[in-house]
């Protein structure tokens, strides 16, 4: 192909792209409006075709360069033509996203755009393709077709077990390996599990302490390994310790609405938590969608007049529904209502669909580098207990999660004060008046630092904001010792609406936020006795080793 022709073709890859664009909001009335300043298009041309002749100018004097990790492998420089295919992807790949920065629309159709061109560009990588894959072609050569041989197996594997392989799933075992710390089941119903785990120090804070995860997965992911098990810090400060287990729901639960697990799950927990300690009040953690739950339990308890905990813990929350990042791509009233009908009579939103959905929200880190790996190249992934806790996820009750949507992401009606009704009450969340200490982490791509941040806007007492680095689960499970990463602390009395602005001000540590944490809950946690020498109390007994039976049910495929 001389010059001529490749910038031509190069050219018509610019004339198709445009015009793709320019289908939007052509349709109906009810179409979003979309259109470019013809200034801006010209430029963006201009600054392409540039682009490209420098590309193709590389290219004769050897392979271009690529600064992209997915192309990093000697094999993509050593071949000029997969070095240019490569080039020539990228490229095209910064035009269209220069396009979608370019496009003049509301700001929700502009984020889906870019949304949709993202998921594009990761899928058509030619990285992605065995016939473009230069490394996995100069595999298949050195080990004579044996990489696709076993590509082929790993395919098979994987549609059996109907997810992408991100580890060596076979190298784990909830409660041999992962999940390890020792504790007893001391209360159950068809809901959950409750955790008490084994005293690591002759005294204990009076306070107990109980820990929400996340309904949407395992709890485990706070007890990995010892090295890195939050649970087994907990309890190493002097703090006894009770963890929620949720059961993965199946069909006997699939009329469960969201009540049922803020009356049977959190407020239960937080009542048995009291009465095994023999304490008028608990400190309490909760995670993610845990701590969503948390702050409605509290809500609710706060209408009937009741202050069963002493502070709160909200780590990667988000209560205020306002800045949800690219989760709001997918979230209008056409969406809540398809789920709402879909769910109406009940039934179950599987786990395999839910965690697809948060795996795509990264697809090259999350589920193409898989593919590439798995399929294109044979190679079985390393063992990694986060990535095989990441592929056990769990179903969610159909009412529950419809009424979520709704009243979360799509009204954000748990900071009106008196919308949202929960378990009869119509909560304010102005009433739950405690000692909060909220977590965000910087990188978080489920729940933004600003959406994390804007708990501090909600919670009328005393507060502490702290910001840790990475994201949603490296940035929480980032133990001391391992003296990795950072975190920022900032005024405990001055919490300006923007988080840029406290932020500005912010002060930043090395190592891990869960030091500063510990300080904290100490604070509220009473003083020291002589820890528990049995587990449970009256009727709570010891009912089977933790971690428990509801924790090992994986969901169906």
């Amino acid at each position: 192909m001389d010059q001529n022709a490749a910038l031509k073709s190069l050219g018509d890859s610019w004339q198709k792209a445009l015009a793709s664009f320019q289908t939007i909001g052509a349709g109906d009335a009810h179409s979003p409006k979309l259109s470019f300043s013809p200034n801006k298009l010209e430029e963006l041309q201009q600054q392409y075709i540039a682009e490209a002749t420098e590309l193709w100018n590389q290219s004769l004097n050897g392979a271009p360069a690529l600064k992209d990790r997915r192309f990093a492998g000697q094999a993509w420089h050593a071949n000029p033509m997969a070095a240019f295919t490569a080039a020539a992807y990228l490229l095209n790949t910064r035009t269209m996203m220069a396009l979608t920065d370019a496009a003049e629309t509301d700001a929700k159709t502009k984020a889906r755009i870019q949304f949709a061109v993202e998921q594009w560009a990761a899928a058509s990588a030619p990285s992605n393709f065995l016939a473009l894959n230069a490394e996995a072609q100069q595999k298949a050569i050195e080990t004579k077709g044996e990489s696709i041989s076993k590509g082929i197996k790993n395919l098979l594997h994987d549609m059996q077990q109907g997810h992408v392989s991100m580890t060596d799933e076979s190298l784990f075992e909830v409660g041999k390996n992962v999940a390890t710390t020792e504790g007893k089941v001391v209360f159950e119903n068809d809901y959950f599990q409750l955790l008490e785990y084994k005293p690591l120090t002759a005294k204990v804070y009076e306070r107990p302490f109980l820990l929400i995860p996340p309904c949407i997965n395992k709890f485990y992911i706070l007890d990995l390994q010892p090295e890195n098990s939050f649970i087994r810090y907990a309890v190493s400060q002097g703090h006894r310790t009770f963890v929620v287990s949720w059961r993965n729901p199946d069909e006997s639960m699939a009329q469960t609405t969201w009540d049922d697990l803020i009356e049977n799950v959190a407020m239960k927990a937080i009542a048995v938590t009291q009465e095994i300690a023999g304490s008028k009040q608990i400190n309490a953690l909760g995670f993610c969608v845990g701590g969503t739950i948390l702050s409605n339990a509290l809500a609710v308890l706060a209408a009937r007049g009741h202050k069963p905990v002493a502070s709160a813990t909200f780590l990667t929350t988000l209560i205020d529904f306002t800045d949800t990042g690219v989760l709001d791509v997918f979230i209008d009233e056409a969406f809540v209502k398809y789920r709402e009908g879909q769910f109406a009579n009940g039934g179950l939103m599987k786990g395999k669909d839910m965690a697809s959905t948060f795996s795509f929200l990264r697809p090259n880190d999350l589920v193409w580098n898989y593919v590439v790996g798995n399929y294109l190249k044979g190679e079985t992934p390393p063992p990694f207990d986060l990535l095989y806790w990441n592929s056990d996820s769990t179903n969610l009750p159909g009412p529950m999660y419809a009424w979520y949507l709704r009243n979360t992401y799509f009204e954000n009606n748990l900071i009106k004060p008196g919308k949202a009704t929960v378990c009869g009450e119509k909560i304010d969340l102005r009433k739950v008046d405690m000692p909060v200490y909220v977590y965000g982490s910087r990188e978080d791509h489920i729940v933004p630092i600003g959406g994390a941040y804007a708990s501090t806007q909600v919670f009328p007492g005393k507060k502490r904001f702290v910001m840790g680095a990475s994201g949603h689960i490296a940035g929480v499970i980032n133990p001391p010792a391992a003296n990795k990463r950072c975190y920022w602390t900032g005024s405990e009395t001055s919490f300006p609406k923007d988080v840029d602005q406290w932020i500005a001000k912010a002060k930043e540590h090395p190592g891990s936020w869960w030091g500063d944490w510990s300080s904290w809950l100490k604070s509220h946690a009473g003083k020291q006795i002589a820890a528990p020498k049995a587990y449970g109390k009256g009727q709570y007994k010891a009912i089977e080793n933790a971690p428990g039976r509801y924790v090992k049910e994986r969901a169906s495929q």
